[in-house]
C-alpha cells in the first residue's frame, strides 16, 4: 500500500544540508549538543533537551508532534547526573511520547502517548505499542513487542521488522513534502 503525502508549510520548517526537516515550532534546548545524523523529521511542538546532555539520532528518524526527547538521569547523594541519549537509525517516535531512555536501538517503533522511563534500553527491532509506560531501567530485547502500564512483553516483532522500519521511515520522509502554493 502506497503512503499518502504528508504536506507541510515550507515556511514552518528549516531544512538542513543533510536533509533534516525541523519545525520552527520545535523546542531545541542546547542545540549545540543535539546531533541529527540526516534525513530526520522533527514535527511541531516536539522538545529535544540537549541542554541536559548530548542527544544523538541516527538517520531517517521521525519525531512526531509534541514528543519529548530527554536524556536520562541518575540521582546521587551529591546531586543529579545526566547521561547521553543515543537513538539508532530508522526510528519512529509517536505523538506525545516521552523518551527518557539511555539507548533506543535502530528499527524501533514507539507508538503514541508512550513514556519510556529513565535509563531504559530499547534494543534493535522492537515495538512499543501506543499508551505503553516502561518502568525506569527496563531493557527491551530485540524483536519483542511491549504494551501496557507497566509495559510488559506481549509478543514478538516480526522477523522483517528491520525491513519494515527502513521502508516505513524512508517512505515517510519521501512523502513528507512541502504544500504546493496556489
Amino acid at each position: 500500500m502506497e503512503m499518502r503525502d504528508v504536506t507541510y508549510n515550507k515556511n514552518d520548517y528549516v531544512e538542513t544540508a543533510s536533509g533534516n526537516k525541523v519545525s520552527k515550532q520545535t523546542v531545541l534546548c542546547g542545540s549545540q549538543n543535539i546531533v541529527l545524523q540526516g534525513r530526520v523529521i522533527v514535527q511541531p511542538e516536539a522538545i529535544i533537551r540537549g541542554d541536559l546532555a548530548n542527544v544523538k539520532t541516527g538517520r531517517y528518524c521521525i519525531i512526531s508532534k509534541e514528543a519529548v526527547i530527554r536524556p536520562p538521569y541518575k540521582k546521587f547523594s551529591k546531586g543529579v547526573a545526566f547521561f547521553p541519549l543515543t537513538m539508532g537509525d530508522n526510528v519512529y517516535v509517536g505523538e506525545k511520547s516521552i523518551i527518557n531512555a539511555a539507548v533506543v536501538g535502530s528499527y524501533v517503533y514507539i507508538g503514541k502517548n508512550c513514556v519510556i522511563g529513565r535509563r531504559c534500553i530499547l534494543k534493535d527491532c522492537c515495538i512499543i505499542e501506543d499508551n505503553t509506560i516502561l518502568a525506569p531501567e527496563t531493557v527491551v530485547p530485540p524483536f519483542t513487542r511491549y504494551s501496557g502500564n507497566p509495559g510488559v512483553q506481549i509478543g514478538q516483532a516480526p522477523e522483517c521488522q528491520m525491513d519494515f522500519m527502513v521502508d516505513f521511515t524512508r517512505s515517510y520522509y519521501q512523502h513528507f513534502v512541502p504544500a504546493k502554493l496556489i
